[in-house]
């Protein structure tokens, strides 16, 4: 069976424009995801890497036209500098984490891309609890449920942050396909053919 690991957070905008192609990639080769939200906090001063408000102007400004050129090419709407950005994914991810043990991964996914069409497409703020349970009920989930028991993923969530930075990752979204690494939505081409090898 192929395993696709992915490593997300659900705040990213990167990560919001390739989750779609990643599950349609994911079928159309018959792989399994292995979804593990990660605190990219605390992932990036492992790694080098800077929050966003802390990077240089130039950076920021590209990061821009480069989010509005793939949003045009992938033809999926995302706003720019959205109302609720940048806001804390802890709660989020813990979310996506619970679903995932109650329902599947499937299930979790379809959390997981709620949470990113929230934040990238709808002005929605995925910090806030009643949006969390709008997004698990939409989903066909009990939200208040999850929502109340979001601390019963807290060493889940952890774990899977250390194991983010064991595994040398420094970015969201990150694939990972028969322990060769994949960074961005823009290498989503070179895992489908790696999958189809």
């Amino acid at each position: 069976m192929k395993t696709i690991t992915y490593y997300m957070m659900p705040v990213s905008p990167w990560t919001y424009l390739g989750h779609g192609r990643l599950l349609e990639l994911a079928a159309r080769h018959g792989a399994t995801i292995d979804l593990r939200p990660m605190d990219l906090g605390k992932v990036f001063p492992a790694s080098g890497g800077l929050p966003l408000g802390q990077r240089a102007v130039q950076r920021r400004r590209y990061r821009l036209i480069e989010l509005k050129r793939w949003a045009d090419h992938l033809r999926l709407p995302l706003n720019l500098e959205p109302v609720h950005f940048p806001v804390s994914a802890h709660d989020a991810s813990k979310l996506v984490i619970l679903a995932g043990r109650r329902a599947g991964v499937d299930r979790a996914m379809a959390v997981a891309g709620g949470l990113l069409a929230a934040c990238w497409a709808e002005q929605r703020d995925i910090s806030d609890q009643a949006t969390l349970v709008a997004i698990a009920d939409g989903c066909g989930l009990d939200g208040n449920g999850l929502v109340s028991a979001l601390g019963e993923a807290e060493a889940e969530y952890q774990r899977l942050t250390q194991q983010a930075i064991d595994d040398q990752v420094f970015g969201s979204p990150w694939y990972v396909y028969r322990d060769e690494p994949f960074w961005g939505q823009d290498r989503l081409d070179f895992l489908d053919r790696a999958l189809a090898d």
